[in-house]
């Protein structure tokens, strides 16, 4: 008996790197892609202004993902507004950031409301299971096909990343993301793969411009952007934890807070924070941590990596501009992998409501924009369509 006891706290210990690992790579997967569309929003901006809205966003979201994970022990993920962002790219352009500010600020407010009228939990408690899983999966597919569509960039190390993933699945599946990490990084040290300079870290100071309001400005971004935040990220970010077998916390908390920190940070540049849906994922499987209870762990563990990126904002802009797009997309594919095979059987389980969950599925994975909003709203849309009308025909 005594040996048992003492063995417990080393496994406990263990345990818990996978976990770590796991928050820490979804944070760098949201660094590597979505911020990229920042970018391209903020041209023709000061670089201390945008400086400024990286380490807001980047602030928000390690603040907001460490507080709600230790709060609810749920591995909650928070990130900025990746539509969001694809709507400034052609909005910020023109409009006085002053009036952006105000609009975010107002476009927040909406979101505060919605949220706090416990509107989005009644919603989910709606959703079947099938089509919410069918739409989880839709939205990650499209990164195995970026996987794989990297092959053919980098067959050396794509190919032995794939063989380092399903190594370590067989052998041991809580390092397998580990593996393919630490492969990647590896294979491109050696083969000279790393380009850039990274210069001498430094601190990021945030620039404060007070908001100014405007109608056509609210008309014109307020609105898209709170349309886009609750359709195309809260909805998959709930159904994210829902499909992961998380009942809570409801969506109230959880979207009222994301849009306080996102109304204090607005002044220092953060046009939205929200939910995570697909880095989020990494965090809430088996992978993470066998012990749905302690998987948590990878939330906080993002967030303190949210908090050390946006406090050296410039530094880290700069060491992900020398990793080659290939490893980020190997590694992207390869930790949601096991996400998107078990969404896909989830939604594929059950005879009644395949069709619909089909639906949801293709819909969720095109990609398509229809009147301003994201692929995922529409599968929704489409399956529960083809769901409803199977289940009414059913009854008759």
């Amino acid at each position: 008996m005594t040996t048992t006891i003492e063995t417990l706290p080393a496994q406990g210990q263990t345990s818990m790197i996978p976990a770590i690992v796991a928050g820490i790579i979804a944070t760098t997967i949201s660094y590597a892609g979505p911020l990229v569309i920042v970018f391209q929003a903020a041209q023709g901006l000061e670089p201390a202004v945008v400086a400024s809205w990286i380490w807001a966003i980047s602030i928000g979201s390690g603040v907001l993902g460490i507080v709600l994970s230790w709060r609810w022990r749920v591995p909650i993920v928070v990130a900025w507004s990746a539509p969001g962002s694809a709507l400034l790219v052609t909005m910020l352009p023109q409009t006085d950031f002053a009036t952006a500010v105000g609009a975010y600020i107002v476009a927040n407010l909406a979101v505060l409301a919605v949220g706090a009228s416990g509107a989005f939990d009644r919603l989910m408690k709606r959703l079947p299971a099938a089509i919410t899983a069918a739409m989880l999966a839709g939205i990650l597919f499209r990164f195995v096909i970026d996987m794989i569509g990297a092959v053919p960039s980098a067959p050396v190390m794509v190919i032995a990343m794939i063989a380092a993933f399903f190594a370590g699945r067989v052998l041991a599946p809580r390092y397998a993301v580990v593996a393919v990490l630490v492969t990647g990084v590896v294979l491109t040290m050696l083969d000279g793969g790393l380009s850039g300079t990274i210069g001498t870290p430094r601190l990021t100071v945030p620039v404060w411009t007070t908001p100014r309001f405007d109608w056509a400005a609210t008309a014109s971004i307020a609105l898209p952007l709170a349309v886009v935040a609750l359709t195309g990220q809260f909805l998959p970010g709930i159904a994210v934890l829902r499909a992961a077998g998380y009942e809570t916390p409801p969506a109230r908390p959880i979207v009222s807070a994301s849009a306080i920190g996102s109304i204090l940070m607005a002044p220092f540049g953060c046009h939205g924070l929200n939910l995570a849906a697909f880095t989020a994922a990494i965090c809430l499987g088996p992978d993470a941590h066998p012990d749905p209870a302690k998987r948590y762990l990878a939330g906080i563990a993002g967030g303190v990596t949210y908090l050390i990126f946006g406090a050296f904002a410039a530094t880290v802009l700069a060491l992900f501009a020398t990793l080659p797009k290939t490893l980020i997309a190997a590694l992207a594919g390869l930790a949601l992998f096991p996400v998107v095979s078990g969404s896909l059987s989830t939604a594929l389980r059950a005879e009644q409501g395949r069709d619909g969950a089909l639906v949801t599925f293709a819909v969720s994975a095109s990609g398509m924009t229809l009147a301003g909003l994201g692929s995922a709203f529409w599968g929704l849309v489409f399956g529960l369509a083809v769901h409803m009308l199977q289940t009414f025909a059913a009854r008759r």
